[in-house]
């Protein structure tokens, strides 16, 4: 058994996590505080000790294993020649908006929705165009009419879509996935599709990647991928492009040399080959103990009563409470819970919500998860209180 109880000292090692005051709770950013699979520590560590870290090229084998794991775990055939290296799924996604749409194109998203993807967006001339998802019963679903009166506008080009949605959790069905595809076709729009967080779903439940959902998806796809939130290895930049199409292909494998994000260090493409080949035990392991830690989470909030409600999550480690019920700015919260209650978690204002919510990352030791719930606890009582004397 894998021992996820450890708590590990990540102090001294410039992490961005922990860039805040020792007394402080980190459970914002998106990597775990649990050690990254022996295999991959043992693989890099032998690298190292040739000590000699030159220009590395990525192998043959790095395609071949990503094959075989996507057959293997999502039941999803692609051809190695499918497979682009990026150094990371943001780049991908930044590349993807300067090649496939121009300065003043409107590119399309789902908000809520993880906050980089604006910024990829805006940093390149282009607008961002939102549909947002419909909340209902605490829990999302698509605006399909809204969707497609969005993809109809003349300058919708580009479509970034989120799948399984970070920061709802949400794993979007065959159905969904294949009815987005034909919008898109018949408003001649692409789709880049980031599906970094698609292992981490919970037991028992499974993603559907865009591209297998249908052939017109297939054709119009883009998809973002990577090890690096699977097996805690984000410090290591490596990522992969996967675009069937071969004109799509071949644009974007042009985009990616000339914006220089397509050469892997030294150990990107053996971090890669060891997690796809040696750690699915420690994967079953890891999405077994968040799933514990949801439950944990749930059964707090339902037995505190604080005016938390925990949206309906399928995947990700990262958990999107409804503080509607607390306030009507979330961002007041944050900062209380921040700077009184010791504890970090990241405004879900930053998402462009509709409502008040916070995003809380569990993946951490039980112990750390309990001392996280407690000080929320402390926290909503204060502000609570707080509201109360004004």
């Amino acid at each position: 058994m894998i021992n996820f109880d450890e708590i590990v000292d990540r102090s001294n090692t410039n992490s961005s996590k922990y860039s805040c005051e020792p007394d402080v709770l980190p459970m914002w950013v998106a990597d775990m505080d649990f050690r990254a699979p022996q295999p991959i520590l043992d693989a890099l560590q032998s690298r190292l000790e040739n000590a000699i870290l030159g220009y590395t090229r990525t192998p043959k084998e790095w395609a071949s294993v990503q094959k075989e794991w996507w057959s293997r775990r999502h039941k999803a055939e692609f051809d190695e020649r499918d497979f682009i290296f990026c150094t990371g799924v943001i780049p991908a996604l930044s590349t993807s908006v300067r090649r496939f749409t121009s300065p003043g194109d409107s590119v399309l998203v789902q908000t809520p929705v993880y906050h980089v993807f604006f910024n990829c967006i805006k940093n390149n001339g282009r607008n961002v165009l939102a549909n947002e998802l419909i909340y209902e019963n605490g829990e999302y679903k698509i605006d399909f009419n809204d969707l497609e009166s969005k993809l109809a506008q003349p300058l919708t080009t580009l479509f970034i879509f989120c799948n399984p949605h970070n920061p709802v959790g949400k794993i979007w069905s065959k159905d969904e996935l294949a009815k987005i595809g034909e919008l898109c076709k018949k408003h001649g729009v692409i789709v880049v599709s980031d599906e970094i967080h698609c292992d981490l779903t919970d037991p028992k439940k499974h993603y559907t990647p865009f591209a297998t959902a249908s052939e017109i998806c297939k054709n119009l796809s883009i998809t973002c991928v990577a090890p690096t939130k699977t097996f805690n290895i984000a410090g290591i930049q490596t990522a992969s492009v996967i675009v069937p199409n071969e004109n799509l292909h071949q644009k974007m494998v042009a985009a990616i040399n000339y914006d220089e994000v397509g050469e892997g260090n030294a150990f990107a493409a053996l971090a890669t080959i060891t997690a796809y080949t040696k750690c699915d035990e420690w994967l079953e392991q890891l999405r077994a103990y968040i799933f514990e830690n949801k439950r944990i989470v749930s059964e707090f909030l339902q037995n505190e009563n604080l005016g938390i409600t925990l949206v309906k999550s399928e995947a990700t480690y990262l958990l999107w409470l409804d503080c509607s019920q607390i306030c009507e700015n979330s961002t007041n919260l944050q900062r209380f819970l921040l700077v009184n209650a010791k504890l970090w978690l990241n405004d879900g204002n930053i998402y462009r919500p509709n409502g008040s919510f916070l995003r809380m990352n569990i993946a951490c030791p039980k112990a750390t998860l309990l001392e996280g719930l407690k000080r929320l606890k402390a926290g909503i009582l204060a502000f609570n209180k707080t509201k109360n004397t004004i």
